[in-house]
């Protein structure tokens, strides 16, 4: 089979798919949502920009990360049982910290933790020993951890933080230089996760505000030169995708016959798909990180009814859990998993 037959197999077991799961997990499950006193919302995922949380002291949190009961086996029996198809984990989340073994940067969950366990490599291994597809959400335009990080032309958009870019340890908007970024970290790491894992049924990227034409058509052909079969979503940006993320939380009513090209800047946006395909990433709860005081869960009837409505739209439903600092998808998550699966199956 050549690369062609390969990448619309691809396209084609993906239209079938229809259920994921998602997983947000990062040095912010151990903040579990509060920091000083404060209780980030909606989303904990964002607690360093929203409080505007210096390095230096985020750093500290990689010195005491050490989930214990982290158990990749479990997370990923726990998304077939429920009848997913695919997970898809955050090899690296607009922090700039790497859940896996990174080369480019020693600011990694192995190296810079006393964990000191690949993350994204177990997943990998137990998703194919479960008959699993894996995707790896990478956040390839805002990182904190970087001067140089993006996110710093769009800070007049409203946003879950202080601003997009790290600007309370990074203030000189005028000086930072994304291609610097770009070249020295974000192109070598998103390397490094499609030569380092096996196959990846997709790369899930985020909130393309910076990034030019050239930097997503770079993207999108390292994909295709290294995994020709590996799907691209829209969030890439600059109109380099092969399907269509919809908004946080979108349950739409249908696909708009209109659907058009969005604003290469904007956050969101549906646009329509050249080859039929939709993916809609939602929460549990408000949250994508653990919180331990986000308690506003959906009902098991409410996750089936979306699954079943974006079933009939043919929209996959990527539905994430925010393990917390100790590695545990928490009992609340899991309970509703299994009920809404229950549901479904009605």
């Amino acid at each position: 089979m050549n690369d062609a037959m390969k990448l619309e197999a691809q396209r084609n077991w993906f239209k079938q798919a229809g259920y994921g799961m998602m997983v947000h997990w990062g040095l912010y499950a151990l903040l579990a949502g509060e920091h000083r006193g404060r209780i980030a919302r909606p989303y904990s995922e964002w607690i360093q920009s929203q409080f505007a949380i210096p390095n230096a002291e985020y750093e500290r949190l990689a010195g005491i990360f050490n989930p214990i009961y982290f158990d990749a086996d479990a997370w990923v029996r726990l998304a077939k049982d429920c009848g997913m198809r695919y997970v898809v984990v955050t090899a690296k989340h607009h922090d700039g910290f790497a859940m896996y073994r990174s080369r480019v940067d020693r600011y990694n969950v192995v190296d810079a933790t006393p964990f000191g366990r690949d993350v994204i490599g177990e997943i990998a291994e137990a998703c194919d020993k479960h008959g699993l597809k894996l995707g790896l959400y990478y956040s390839q335009d805002l990182d904190w951890h970087e001067p140089n990080g993006g996110g710093y032309r769009s800070n007049h958009i409203r946003c879950c933080g202080v601003t997009w870019d790290n600007s309370w340890d990074f203030p000189d908007a005028d000086k930072k230089n994304y291609d610097a970024c770009f070249e020295g970290k974000i192109l070598p790491q998103v390397e490094e996760l499609l030569t380092g894992y096996g196959e990846l049924c997709l790369m899930w990227f985020d909130v393309p505000m910076t990034l030019s034409e050239a930097q997503s058509r770079a993207l999108y052909d390292t994909v295709r030169r290294h995994q020709p079969a590996c799907l691209i979503n829209s969030r890439l940006g600059n109109g380099a995708y092969d399907y269509v993320s919809l908004g946080d939380n979108e349950i739409p009513d249908a696909i708009p016959e209109d659907a058009s090209e969005a604003d290469p800047n904007a956050i969101d946006g549906f646009k329509r798909s050249p080859y039929g395909l939709y993916e809609s990433a939602c929460t549990l709860n408000d949250t994508w990180g653990f919180s331990a005081y986000d308690q506003n869960w959906k009902t098991p009837e409410q996750i089936a009814a979306n699954r079943a409505r974006l079933r009939g739209l043919g929209i996959n439903y990527l539905l994430n859990v925010g393990p917390d600092g100790l590695g545990r998808i928490t009992a609340p998550a899991v309970d509703l998993l299994r009920r809404a699966a229950e549901l479904s199956e009605k």
